[in-house]
């Protein structure tokens, strides 16, 4: 091969190199073992954890302002619409294990946001109730929650909104079908 036809074909290879990073780094092409290009893909899953994870931070800072940790406001807000359920009630609605629904319990019994009580009805049930101390972050988790949605879609009209929980609903709907809730039960995070 001659220098010419060499030269050609390396210009070539760094031009598609380059195009194959760029690729990589938007998330429109998966590259094989090899580092070549094995297929494109969609990046909804990627983009839909990215888009968790940013949620999660936001939800955090906003939580620890009331002194709560993230997920401790879903126990607050079931509790807040159903006062008095057992650990494994609060766990199964939360999809969580029930060990961790315990921990985190335990954690906020400690904090003063919940009490634990004996059943009036079974002496082997404990349920849980809210506390004054966590009725009284009731107003601030929904605050944090409307300026949470409110910077989550900015730029969005009512009409992209409708559409986006109606999506949702259905990926998470599809999600839950034909064996997928034993896979999304199995998650230790609250």
């Amino acid at each position: 091969m001659s220098k010419k036809a060499k030269s050609e074909k390396k210009k070539k290879s760094g031009k598609s190199k380059a195009l194959r990073l760029q690729q990589q780094a938007d998330g429109t092409v998966l590259a094989g073992g090899d580092g070549v290009e094995a297929a494109t893909r969609p990046r909804l899953a990627a983009a839909l954890v990215q888009a968790a994870r940013s949620v999660r931070t936001l939800q955090s800072r906003h939580l620890a302002d009331c002194g709560l940790y993230a997920g401790q406001d879903g126990v607050i807000l079931l509790l807040a619409a159903e006062d008095g359920l057992t650990a494994g009630q609060l766990a199964q609605r939360l999809g969580v294990k029930a060990p961790t629904m315990t921990r985190t319990i335990g954690r906020m019994e400690a904090q003063g946001f919940v009490e634990r009580r004996g059943s009036d009805k079974d002496a082997r049930l404990t349920r849980v109730f809210l506390s004054e101390t966590g009725r009284a972050t009731l107003a601030r988790i929904e605050a944090a929650g409307a300026a949470l949605e409110q910077q989550a879609t900015r730029g969005m009209s009512g009409k992209d909104i409708k559409t986006l929980l109606k999506m949702l609903d259905l990926l998470h709907r599809n999600l839950h079908r034909d064996g997928a809730d034993a896979v999304v039960e199995e998650s230790d995070e609250i």
